[in-house]
């Protein structure tokens, strides 16, 4: 056998170790999805498939409201996904295309902010949310999130690795900024626009500690909020239907996942694309 054919055996088996290594909590979490409240805590545990798979399943989609939370964060997270994306084009448009004082000190703050969690800010930003009259609906779930740090690097990198005669092409055709930005500039930023979308989703999916906060009426709170109220209202929790909301609440990050992984894939591969 080759030394280049027996060491990309190496490593494909050593993937395939750590994904399965990886996967094991999922695994679990899918196997006890499926099982009784005596299944659970059977001993020794049982990791094979249970007995209530139909049972679990839907009494954590009609009991639970698990429904409602997965359109209320559906909801949420479009709208973020879509203005947060129109808002970092713009910047990225901005810092690359524009001339202005201390363009590349802005910048340099955008970056810094990277490194400010929403948590160290979330007693001020409830204290404006709450002065604005917009605690308990949509509004003090969306707009917080508009802005990305994330998203403003994204595109500047990307705009930046474009040719500038392109730029220059566009200023003498007569285009302004905005028409080169959608004629020029979103057509070769799919993948970032991808990736960013991907990012930002999954991020507004796993919401918890700012929708807890702000929001008091149960019929507008998020999925991971409802998933925690699972085990608060149950007298003796049943791991099962848990489990099984916890499955089903990872279905609509997953997809988009699978639908976008080559845009996210190459929206990182900055000057890469194709």
């Amino acid at each position: 056998m080759k030394r280049k054919t027996r060491d990309a055996l190496f490593t494909h088996a050593g993937l395939i170790v750590i994904s399965f290594l990886i996967m094991i909590p999922v695994l679990f979490a899918i196997s006890k999805s499926t099982q009784t409240r005596a299944e659970v805590f059977r001993y020794p545990p049982l990791l094979g498939p249970g007995t209530a798979f139909l049972d679990n399943y839907r009494t954590a989609w009609h009991s639970f409201n698990l429904g409602l939370y997965m359109q209320n964060t559906l909801v949420v997270a479009t709208i973020v996904v879509v203005f947060k994306t129109l808002f970092s084009m713009l910047a990225g448009l901005a810092l690359v295309y524009f001339d202005f004082p201390l363009k590349e000190g802005v910048f340099y703050f955008i970056l810094f902010t990277l490194m400010m969690p929403t948590e160290i800010m979330i007693i001020a930003l409830f204290n404006l949310v709450s002065d604005l009259g917009w605690g308990d609906n949509y509004l003090a779930l969306t707009m917080p999130f508009l802005a990305s740090a994330t998203g403003v690097f994204l595109f500047r990198q990307h705009f930046a690795s474009i040719p500038t005669h392109l730029a220059d092409a566009a200023r003498v055709d007569g285009a302004g900024p905005l028409r080169f930005l959608w004629s020029v500039l979103l057509p070769m930023s799919w993948n970032t626009i991808g990736a960013m979308a991907l990012i930002q989703f999954i991020y507004m999916w796993n919401q918890y500690i700012w929708p807890l906060v702000i929001i008091r009426e149960n019929s507008r709170q998020l999925i991971q909020v409802g998933l925690r109220s699972m085990t608060a209202v149950q007298d003796t929790t049943n791991w099962g239907v848990v489990m099984a909301g916890a499955i089903l609440a990872m279905v609509p990050p997953l997809t988009i996942f699978i639908l976008l992984h080559q845009q996210f894939t190459r929206g990182f591969a900055l000057g890469q694309e194709k």
